[in-house]
């Protein structure tokens, strides 16, 4: 891997709860270049609190330390929340995971849009509407005059999410944050919406961050994939190579999947064993 994008070092993240602290995140550390990683794990593993923490998104009673969090020359940990507003979709976007709940409902797409842009610079009124209509049609949207003017109730699943990225893609970020981008979708919008995310991060040279539990998906589209347990990366691996995984716990997970073929017998159970959180 050339010079990474992203450097981060012990990252640790805990929440307060009434029963005491709750530690979401343990020590992760991990380096994202111009590639796809994806981080994969159960639900409560720590996948979207990870990426949450990245853009300091994690709020109070979340409380977030880390040794070095770096963005090229620059340590995320240490900016101010000023400097972090100039950070976030400026450099670091994040695709969450569905339309439905991160769209304005009573906002039109055009002044959503208009939005990202505006967060980070003011043009001209013909340049800042030629900028959204060549954006979406990037993510593949044939009428993007008829989608501007639309509301989000108007669009489909598949379109709002198409929307979602074109509005985080807007400002031309460094590195794309996606978490779960296509679990809302059917299977042939989900091809569709991963293949423009491959081909935005390929031509534009960025890093993506894909944070899933579909370890079938993560590695056919990803780079390198990340394994998360009980807050720890467990393993890190090619994802070409995920099915040679050597971790107990990711071998377990690769095991619950369903095959074609694969006869009527129940399928296993993941048998967790209390050294997984520790080693």
């Amino acid at each position: 891997m050339s010079e990474p994008l992203l450097q981060v070092e012990n990252l640790r993240i805990a929440f307060d709860t009434r029963r005491g602290p709750v530690e979401a995140v343990r020590g992760v550390s991990f380096a994202l270049g111009r590639e796809r990683v994806g981080i994969v794990g159960e639900s409560g593993s720590g996948k979207t609190v990870t990426g949450r923490a990245l853009l300091r998104l994690v709020r109070p009673p979340g409380r977030v330390a880390v040794d070095r969090m770096m963005l090229g020359g620059t340590d995320l940990a240490t900016l101010s929340e000023l400097g972090m507003r100039a950070v976030r979709g400026r450099r670091i976007a994040m695709i969450l995971q569905d339309p439905k709940y991160s769209l304005n409902p009573v906002m039109r797409v055009e002044r959503q849009l208009g939005e990202a842009l505006d967060a980070h610079g003011r043009l001209g009124r013909a340049e800042r509407r030629r900028r959204m209509v060549e954006m979406l049609r990037e993510v593949s949207i044939r009428d993007p005059e008829r989608v501007l003017a639309a509301y989000p109730h108007e669009l489909s699943g598949g379109m709002g999410q198409r929307v979602m990225i074109a509005m985080m893609l807007i400002p031309e970020p460094e590195i794309l944050i996606a978490d779960e981008p296509t679990s809302a979708l059917d299977v042939t919008v989900q091809l569709d919406v991963l293949a423009i995310l491959d081909r935005l991060v390929r031509d534009r040279g960025m890093g993506l961050l894909f944070i899933s539990h579909d370890l079938r998906l993560v590695s056919t589209f990803c780079d390198r994939v990340l394994v998360m347990y009980a807050g720890r990366i467990v393993e890190e691996i090619e994802a070409g190579r995920l099915h040679e995984a050597r971790h107990p716990y990711t071998q377990g997970l690769l095991a619950c999947l369903p095959r074609i073929g694969g006869g009527q017998a129940d399928l296993p159970v993941l048998q967790r064993q209390t050294a997984w959180a520790t080693a």
